[in-house]
């Protein structure tokens, strides 16, 4: 089961400046992902993990948080490591 790193500072700011029910949205979201092994992780269409961008060797990964958002992720062994957020979602595959 993946576990979360929501330590990045650019994510926890937009993480906080999200309206309470997106909040609340993206916090189910947290809980989901807790629950699955990693292989429904990729395979989860409601999630839809993919590759955003690589850089330097890094792979870079999109998953849909709620309807409205993306996030840019990476996997570090068995964390999420969650980066940012992207209401724009193309932007999340942007350098």
């Amino acid at each position: 089961m993946p576990r979360l790193n929501l330590n990045y500072d650019a994510f926890q700011q937009q993480l906080f400046a999200l309206e309470r029910d997106e909040l609340l949205a993206v916090i189910k979201t947290f809980k989901k992902l807790r629950q699955l092994l990693w292989q429904e992780v990729y395979k989860d269409k409601g999630l839809n993990w993919e590759l955003a961008r690589e850089e330097k060797g890094e792979r870079f990964y999109s998953i849909r948080v709620i309807k409205k958002f993306r996030a840019l992720v990476q996997r570090e062994g068995d964390f999420v490591v969650f980066m940012s957020l992207h209401p724009d979602h193309d932007s999340a595959y942007q350098n």
